[in-house]
């Protein structure tokens, strides 16, 4: 019974680490900025509001 809690231990343990390690290389500030060269459009979107399109 012990050695199932200290394998218990063990993995949350291993766990954690990986855990982390993984958020810490998570590329932050590697990432490119977001850059919006095209203008803007609602494409097909309605100009009314939804609730009174049902009626």
């Amino acid at each position: 019974m012990e050695l199932i809690g200290i394998a218990l231990i063990v993995l949350i343990v291993v766990g954690v680490a990986a855990t982390v390690a993984a958020l810490r290389k998570d590329g932050l500030g590697h990432n490119p900025p977001v850059r919006s060269e095209d203008y803007w459009s609602a494409l097909d979107l309605p100009s009314s509001n939804y609730t009174f399109r049902i009626f």
